[in-house]
């Protein structure tokens, strides 16, 4: 007798779109939920070298946040390729400036796979946006209330 796995194939996968309001959300719970929804791992289906993920739309990503003393002390640093060109900024300084949204755009990148053409994919299923609008509402996605899932999933300042 022998038994074999059922292998999804790109061809036979069908992508929802869900949309989650990331408002007093805090950010590694809400970035692996994320992750996990890109790659497809909610899928009894799920195939590692398939992109069988869904599409997600982020609302009000410039309202998250941190736990403890993450907003202030948490430091990300990159390198600007040059001798001694470590540069470094915290949450709160991204979070105030020009582009709030490369916090959890960062955050869920690291957690997937690392350089692959596929997780570089995965990547442009993702939709962010500061404010309540969005512009994806042509494809009526499926609002989660991401927040209510669990007390942990939020924060009271």
């Amino acid at each position: 007798m022998k038994s074999t796995t059922a292998s999804l194939k790109p061809a036979e996968v069908e992508k929802k779109w869900i949309h989650i309001d990331a408002e007093g959300v805090v950010v590694g719970r809400l970035a692996t939920f994320i992750a996990n929804r890109l790659r497809g791992k909610h899928r009894p289906d799920y195939t590692p070298h398939v992109d069988c993920g869904d599409y997600v739309v982020v609302t009000n990503v410039d309202k998250v946040v941190f736990t403890g003393k993450k907003h202030t002390d948490k430091v990300y640093y990159r390198h600007t390729g040059h001798p001694g060109g470590i540069k470094e900024t915290t949450p709160a300084k991204v979070l105030g400036g020009r582009f709030p949204e490369r916090v959890l755009e960062k955050a869920v990148e690291r957690m997937l796979p690392k350089e692959s053409p596929l997780a570089r994919k995965q990547m442009t299923h993702l939709r962010l946006f500061s404010g309540a609008e969005h512009s994806h509402a042509a494809q009526s996605p499926e609002t989660i209330d991401f927040a209510s899932k669990s007390a942990k999933n939020t924060r009271s300042v």
